[in-house]
């Protein structure tokens, strides 16, 4: 599995005896009674594809209410945006949705929503996307991180329009330049190669420069004047890119940084799904600098993958991150499950407060090993945790592998 992991392929499998009539079927297929591991967490709704019994991936054709390995979510539990990564769109719901299947409102990247394909299916970076991989709405601004265009996209608002093109480009020196790093030979502390994550931490905004194996990171928010990052993690200089710095795993490297998210105490979290775990720095670093603690590892020189035993403590590629106060979510994706924590300092082989999608802190099958239900789950790419002062908390999951965003909720 690669950092890139591209979706070139779009087929339909439709759940063994079932008749397929372009209409959603139910999630709510009978399921045991909610496991111990889940804490009062259930789904309140499914979007995209829904398939008790059985794996359906989405028609050629696609529908606003359908997706194509999702990679990304994000919520302030008014709206909800998805990265609609393998159908190169974004998706926004205007209201979060209470029932299984609701359409988006509006399409980005596509002229329409049965349109699909990289670059507006041909049509020109301009108004496409190329397997979009982070989404988030910071003031009042929608950012895209435009993965294989090695960019990242602003709308000045939340577009209410379908085919709202962007107002500006970061990583790019203009809406149809597309290369890797620019087109230069080697990376600048202003250009980008598949900048997968994105985050506004305490006010600065950081990219998860991928294929660069590094973060920038910028001190005063969005930018809009093309300036090049303040910080470089990862990378002794702004212009190296080797994995893990060309040497073992370590302290300051990564292989593949791919989420990001502050700890609530001025701190910042990086998920480094390569080396399959979560680095904390306890103080947002302003210089590239060594980790202070590691989650998921035994130590900060560990990076191993142990896929045929209990997964008590462990994490495979855990390519999802988000933080609330007093909790930290992890979508743990070759496990198949999302982990929570009930502080962002959890290290080591701590032990989750809760699991969601397995039932018990040990398993991780895909769906199970059994089938699709609105409570499994089949490598999660993206999660968002949203916990309001009041009212029902949300945790939206970017089901990739089920072709879907599952919106569960806790009273």
């Amino acid at each position: 599995m690669g950092a890139g992991g591209g979706l070139t392929v779009k087929v339909q499998v439709i759940a063994p005896g079932s008749v397929h009539t372009g209409v959603l079927p139910s999630a709510r297929a009978p399921a045991p009674a909610e496991p111990s591991t889940y804490d009062g967490w259930r789904p309140r709704a499914v979007l995209g594809a829904a398939a008790p019994g059985g794996l359906a991936l989405p028609p050629a054709q696609p529908t606003a209410a359908w997706m194509y390995g999702p990679r990304a979510v994000w919520t302030d539990g008014r709206m909800v945006v998805a990265a609609d990564t393998g159908n190169h769109r974004v998706l926004v719901w205007h209201r979060v949705p209470d029932r299984d299947g609701m359409p988006a409102d509006v399409v980005l990247g596509q002229p329409d929503e049965h349109s699909e394909g990289p670059a507006a299916g041909g049509r020109g970076p301009e108004a496409g996307l190329y397997l979009p991989t982070g989404v988030l709405v910071d003031r009042g601004r929608l950012v895209v991180a435009d993965a294989w265009h090695h960019r990242v996209l602003v709308w000045d608002a939340v577009p209410t329009r379908t085919a709202t093109p962007p107002d500006a480009v970061i990583g790019q020196p203009d809406l149809g330049s597309v290369e890797p790093n620019r087109g230069q030979e080697r990376p600048e502390a202003a250009t980008f190669y598949w900048p997968f994550g994105i985050a506004v931490v305490d006010g600065r905004f950081l990219v998860a420069d991928t294929g660069n194996r590094r973060v920038l990171g910028w001190r005063d928010g969005v930018p809009l004047d093309g300036r090049p990052a303040d910080l470089v993690l990862g990378q002794p200089d702004p212009h190296q890119r080797e994995e893990n710095r060309g040497g073992p795993v370590g302290p300051a490297s990564f292989r593949w940084p791919h989420a990001l998210a502050g700890t609530g105490t001025g701190g910042l979290l990086v998920a480094d799904a390569g080396n399959h775990r979560v680095l904390r720095w306890d103080a947002h670093p302003d210089r590239d600098r060594p980790a202070d603690a590691v989650l998921g590892q035994p130590d900060l020189e560990a990076g191993t993958e142990f896929p045929y035993v209990s997964q008590a403590g462990r994490l495979r590629f855990p390519y999802g991150l988000s933080t609330v106060r007093g909790g930290m979510a992890l979508a743990d994706t070759a496990n198949n499950r999302v982990v929570l924590y009930d502080a962002a300092t959890a290290t080591g082989a701590d032990r989750p407060c809760a699991v969601l999608g397995q039932r018990s802190y040990d398993a991780n099958g895909e769906n199970r090993w059994e089938q699709v239900t609105a409570d499994s789950l089949c490598w999660p790419y993206g999660v968002h945790w949203h916990r309001p002062e009041a009212g029902p908390e949300l945790i939206a999951v970017a089901d990739s592998g089920n072709n879907r965003v599952v919106l569960w909720e806790r009273p």
